[in-house]
């Protein structure tokens, strides 16, 4: 028998091997699954501001302990794109999109709080009065159910388009506060409540546009609770230093809040 015979022969018996276990209902050996091309795209609650070790990521802030990055660790062979950016919006996300290969097989994107004005609705209930904040936080509620749901689209379309065999999982927030809480200083009840409004808001809109598009939407809101700010185990960080880092998930966040739910969701 040649050598290349011989090589055919060998392959052949692993593929008769594989269809044998497959139809046993056994599991396949490790080496005959397909390795995953994972595209993580988003904002910073997917880039993992909060939970540290940045490396040269500069801006960006994508942290080693972000669920992208700590899925990748726990699926050998997996051949990851990270291009998820601290402040991105709809836009920036767009411009991801690029980087997303037509053989990827698992994309996930977190994108629409920096949109409805995230950060300004944190300043503006930080520093303003109860009534301050509720207006302000009416206002993003509104920008997320008349405007936001054409931008979403736009990107969930784009996503699809680049690679359509992936598995497209849109990674939604959590609320931030426990209401009433055990904080005895900072932001009213009532504020709290108004900030978690948002999160509900965003929540409804962004898992209507992924269901429209044919996309899993991964809902923390369950996870994050019992662990939100003001609970008894805080997953997410308050006013902290640097202060773009407030109000983001923290490593337990990343690990026991993001992580367990996209395994979930992917499979």
């Amino acid at each position: 028998m040649s050598v290349p015979a011989r090589i055919t022969s060998r392959r052949s018996l692993a593929a008769i091997a594989v269809a044998m276990l497959a139809a046993l209902g056994m599991a396949t050996p490790a080496s005959a699954v397909q390795a995953t091309t994972y595209a993580a795209l988003g904002d910073s609650y997917s880039s993992g501001v909060g939970a540290g070790d940045y490396g040269d990521s500069g801006a960006c802030k994508r942290s080693a302990n972000a669920y992208p990055n700590l899925w990748a660790k726990a699926h050998s062979g997996t051949e990851l794109t990270f291009v998820a950016c601290s402040g991105a919006r709809t836009p920036d996300v767009l411009k991801q999109a690029d980087s997303v290969k037509s053989g990827t097989n698992l994309i996930t994107v977190s994108v629409g709080g920096n949109d409805a004005g995230f950060v300004d609705v944190i300043t503006k209930c930080t520093l303003g009065s109860d009534q301050d904040c509720q207006n302000r936080v009416n206002t993003a509620k509104d920008y997320a159910t008349k405007t936001l749901p054409g931008l979403l689209d736009g990107v969930y379309s784009k996503l699809k388009s680049k690679a359509p065999n992936a598995k497209l999982v849109v990674v939604g927030y959590p609320r931030i506060y426990k209401v009433p809480g055990s904080c005895n200083v900072g932001l009213s009840d009532a504020k709290r409540t108004a900030i978690n409004s948002g999160s509900d808001a965003l929540a409804s809109v962004i898992s209507a546009r992924a269901s429209a598009a044919g996309a899993k939407f991964v809902d923390v809101r369950g996870p994050f609770t019992g662990h939100e700010i003001c609970s008894g185990d805080w997953w997410l960080n308050s006013l902290t230093w640097p202060v773009d880092e407030s109000y983001h998930p923290n490593k337990a966040g990343q690990a026991k809040g993001y992580l367990p739910a996209l395994t979930s969701a992917a499979g």
